[in-house]
């Protein structure tokens, strides 16, 4: 499915610093292209997609139901691409989209173990062909995500943070497998390094396909 503008997505375990990566990038285009920038997240994004991520994120849901999990987050996704990134992409907007279906198919897929594959084809659905044209993803080792998390995050510990160290990993494995199987769509990023160095990975990797962006 091609639009007229540009579909980014950012992917990475938890503790990779996704989020303050796109606040940098973000920031730095936000300069030049205006309102033509928007950035969003999943599941979120509008009233609808943050309902469904209060739901499955709330720590107090430990009895639901892994796939319905993974549904919810095909729920989400295919309100957001609806209400948010279709529209933007239509109208010629840069669109940094922090998580999108790689996500699902790493933490449902692999993390929670009911296949990369099952996931995908729920995911085939949600999306109707809609790929990001570009994937950064950010790469760390997984205790090494989960110190982070510990130490620094205090905005939101969600049931996922707090799962072993052995889903983690399964997880970044997942991830691993999708950046070597889409290379030309994922673009590895070392993300242990401080978040200057980080950023300017991710800017030097965005110009590589974009050289005007910036």
């Amino acid at each position: 499915m091609k639009m007229a503008g540009k579909f980014i997505s950012f992917e990475g375990p938890d503790g990779a610093g996704k989020t303050s990566v796109i606040k940098k990038i973000s920031s730095e285009l936000g300069d030049k292209l205006g309102d033509q920038l928007m950035v969003t997240r999943e599941p979120g994004g509008n009233s609808i997609s943050e309902a469904i991520r209060k739901i499955i994120l709330n720590p107090v849901n430990t009895q639901m139901d892994v796939r319905t999990e993974a549904l919810l987050y095909a729920a989400a996704r295919r309100q957001h691409i609806v209400e948010q990134i279709i529209p933007a992409l239509n109208e010629g907007k840069t669109v940094l989209c922090d998580r999108y279906v790689d996500s699902s198919i790493a933490y449902q897929g692999a993390g929670r173990q009911i296949g990369e594959k099952e996931v995908w084809q729920i995911n085939q659905f949600a999306i109707d062909g809609l790929e990001p044209d570009l994937t950064i993803y950010l790469d760390i080792e997984s205790a090494e995500g989960i110190n982070r998390i510990m130490q620094h995050r205090t905005d939101e510990i969600n049931r996922l943070d707090v799962e072993k160290l052995e889903f983690h990993q399964r997880v970044r494995q997942s991830y691993l497998r999708l950046q070597k199987n889409n290379s030309d769509r994922i673009k590895l990023i070392d993300a242990s390094p401080a978040l200057d160095k980080v950023v300017e990975q991710v800017r030097n990797t965005i110009l590589q396909k974009y050289p005007n962006l910036f």
